[in-house]
């Protein structure tokens, strides 16, 4: 019978025991540090309303809309579907060639889009300016260049589309307002630029959050920004969202 190893002794017990505490405790500190990155959808920040907008009584008749980027058009696109007077809000992309409007090829970083979100509203009930300042406030981080939360690349960057000379006029004058007044700790990287075409993204990508809402992803970085709305805007909050598949299913 071959000789049993003799066992091992206290110190040697003892000494594994803390070499495997101390890489469970830095496995936590690494874990805590990729996590962090996650969360920061989660602080809202309070923010004045644009002092130069279009009134509600000289907006041009008819529905609107604005095509905004901030990351992930999943939280962007949430976040405005339970806002009251928007009537759609659309996941897509903005900034490329249609040829390239795709989820594959605008995940590359090389085709100029940005994951977009294209809201549809009654400037009647909610101007193009308090649009902005829901998007600057809850719907994104305006100062992450290039990046949201986890998300890296050109194709989540901060930019807003404007349609018109009015739209441009009014976030121009919004940021420099924002910046002046030193709302946020950082200066805003927001691109203003012209809207050359807005290309709706794939089906699955639409209605992403509410539909998933128990996905990591969306737990950690949208629910908290459709929070923070129903708490900082209360008067423009809607419990149930205005969906893509139920409108759809109305034509």
């Amino acid at each position: 019978m071959p000789n049993k190893p003799p066992p091992a002794s206290f110190a040697g017990r003892n000494s594994w025991v803390i070499r495997s505490l101390g890489a469970l405790l830095l496995l936590c500190v690494i874990g805590a540090m990729w996590l962090a990155p996650i969360h920061a959808s989660e602080p809202a920040i309070v923010i004045p309303a644009p002092v130069i907008d279009v009134p509600k009584d000289q907006a041009r008749a008819g529905l609107q809309s604005a095509v905004l980027a901030g990351g992930c058009f999943w939280g962007v696109q949430t976040v405005f579907q339970h806002v009251k007077g928007v009537t759609q809000a659309v996941s897509g992309y903005a900034g490329g060639a249609k040829e390239t409007a795709s989820y594959r090829m605008v995940s590359s970083g090389e085709t100029g889009h940005a994951e977009s979100v294209q809201v549809t509203f009654d400037p009647r009930q909610i101007s193009y300016g308090r649009i902005l300042q829901i998007y600057f406030s809850v719907a994104h981080d305006p100062t992450q260049l290039d990046r949201q939360g986890p998300d890296f690349g050109p194709q989540y960057r901060s930019a807003i589309f404007y349609q018109d000379e009015s739209q441009r006029n009014v976030a121009e004058a919004y940021i420099a307002q924002l910046d002046k007044a030193g709302v946020f700790r950082r200066p805003i990287v927001t691109q203003v630029a012209r809207l050359t075409g807005f290309y709706p993204a794939e089906d699955y990508h639409q209605d992403y959050a509410t539909l998933h809402p128990n996905s990591p992803y969306v737990a950690f970085n949208d629910i908290p920004k459709v929070e923070n709305l129903q708490r900082v805007f209360a008067d423009l909050y809607r419990e149930e969202p205005v969906l893509v598949s139920a409108a759809g299913q109305s034509n």
